[in-house]
């Protein structure tokens, strides 16, 4: 099936948005009230909201696709978050709604008398959220099918997706949003890091840490270096993540997630100890590209694709957005080579199956600060969806907040969107209903990319003045939504 009889298949058919001029535009004059004349027209609340750098949008009647309004609206910005809406899409159309990820027990060279005389292989399927709970889950399994000895290597199949060591390299090392990808992941591929002070020093933990198990992490190391800054420093210790911590940061005690740069090893890890747990010792893990031939004798099946995906709009979890997009590429195209070629082949269905050109992303989940797209393709995508209402159940309903930013309850505007921050950056995009009940779609994004630029890599998960201008973007991004529900209802 070609790449736009596929999205019809799914999205149904439908008018294009027309695109929209790059200028501001204003409404035009259709009786509307003295109330409505005193609305703040879009260069004012633009003005007013003091972000520097460059702010685009569009608003559209969301049956129609007719531009209601629009500034800078061809001008690419980067989305953030937002292009995980786009992600979301681009899986739905290539693998389905009840698409489920299987991760495997598989043994070679046979089994007899609950003993596996090759190898035992822990295969992953591309799964974004397995768990520790599901690795426990699969070690009894493999008790209960009465397996107890396992006489060769113990594996783990990473192949499934490319390796990728970050998603973004330009993070610092430390980030738990930015960890490495691969075929297999385990909780994100995060490590949970806690401290307790112990008399004068400190007692330190590395774990996989799930709301049933605390199995320990050898493949994460960490150590108590003597120094003010940096905060964390990471080396790659071959077969294992090499972390030190400032001393004087550590304060009394207290815990973070740290990225996984070697999930495959990782995986393998808290599986051998589950396993032991279980009366089954397996050797130190191996890993391996493709999964050899052999017998599957557990596996665990992932929850339905279109729950994963509304998890991830609404979590925001770049590593679900990175590992569905490869995997919708490798089923779309038979392969998939590395994260930014699977972007690119993204962008080249966008622009064909939902009739949006204007973007150019760099991944999937829209943490690289390379990517940029225009208002116009957002919105345009909005539009072509819509018809089959595949995308509005899964976004998140966006609250409108009061002065002390507390969520108003009934607010008359009903908004299901997807957000997106980055330092100085920050978009939203999805679907309003005004009062009377008429639908648009919306995309926003600003971006002072100039400051963003300024800003050296140990200091971009918290850099100074980030944090006030997202909120004052935000208000920005409210104000404009509040004027749409007030002069575009039907």
């Amino acid at each position: 099936m070609s790449t736009a009889s596929a999205a019809v298949a799914l999205f149904g058919t439908q008018n294009a948005a027309a695109a929209p001029p790059t200028q501001s535009l204003r409404p035009l004059a259709r009786g509307v009230d003295h109330f409505k004349k005193s609305v703040a027209g879009p260069e004012t609340i633009v003005a007013q909201a003091k972000l520097g750098g460059r702010v685009s949008f569009v608003a559209a009647d969301a049956r129609s696709g007719q531009v209601l309004e629009g500034m800078n609206a061809k001008v690419g910005i980067p989305p953030a978050s937002v292009a995980k809406v786009i992600t979301a899409l681009y899986a739905l159309d290539a693998l389905g709604p009840n698409h489920r990820f299987v991760t495997r027990i598989v043994a070679t060279g046979g089994v007899s008398n609950g003993v596996v005389r090759g190898d035992l292989v822990l295969v992953g399927g591309g799964d974004p959220t397995l768990d520790t709970n599901a690795l426990a889950a699969l070690a009894q399994a493999l008790k209960d099918k009465g397996i107890r000895e396992v006489r060769g290597a113990f594996k783990v199949a990473e192949g499934a997706l490319p390796f990728v060591r970050s998603i973004d390299k330009d993070q610092p090392d430390h980030v738990g949003y930015s960890p490495a990808v691969s075929g297999i992941a385990l909780n994100y591929n995060r490590v949970h890091f806690e401290w307790k002070r112990s008399g004068n020093g400190y007692g330190v933990t590395m774990d996989a840490r799930s709301d049933r198990y605390r199995p320990a992490v050898y493949v994460a190391k960490m150590q108590i270096a003597n120094r003010d800054l940096p905060v964390y420093t990471y080396k790659d210790g071959g077969r294992s993540d090499n972390w030190t911590v400032s001393r004087r940061a550590l304060g009394g005690g207290g815990s973070r997630w740290l990225p996984v740069r070697k999930p495959a090893l990782y995986a393998g890890d808290v599986f051998q100890t589950l396993a032991r747990a279980q009366g089954i010792v397996l050797k130190n893990p191996e890993i391996v590209k493709r999964a050899p031939q052999g017998v599957a004798l557990v596996a665990h099946q992932s929850d339905d694709l279109r729950s994963i995906l509304r998890a991830m709009l609404r979590f925001s979890t770049n590593l679900t957005a990175e590992m569905v997009g490869m995997a919708a590429t490798k089923a779309r195209t038979g392969r998939v080579s590395g994260l930014k070629a699977s972007a690119s082949e993204m962008n080249r269905w966008m622009a064909s199956a939902l009739d949006a050109p204007g973007a150019r992303l760099v991944d999937h989940s829209g943490l690289g600060g390379a990517s940029n797209m225009t208002a116009t393709a957002m919105v345009q995508a909005l539009v072509k969806v819509n018809q089959n209402k595949v995308l509005r159940p899964i976004l998140k309903p966006v609250a409108m907040l009061d002065a002390n930013r507390r969520a108003i309850k009934n607010h008359p505007i009903e908004v299901n969107a997807k957000t997106g921050t980055l330092n100085f950056v920050s978009g939203l995009a999805g679907y309003m209903t005004a009062p009377d009940g008429r639908e648009l779609a919306f995309a926003i994004f600003a971006a002072d990319e100039a400051t963003r630029g300024r800003i050296s890599k140990a200091n971009r998960e918290a850099p100074q003045g980030a944090r006030s201008w997202n909120r004052r973007a935000k208000r920005m991004q409210q104000q404009l939504i509040e004027r749409w529900g007030t002069l575009y209802g039907a």
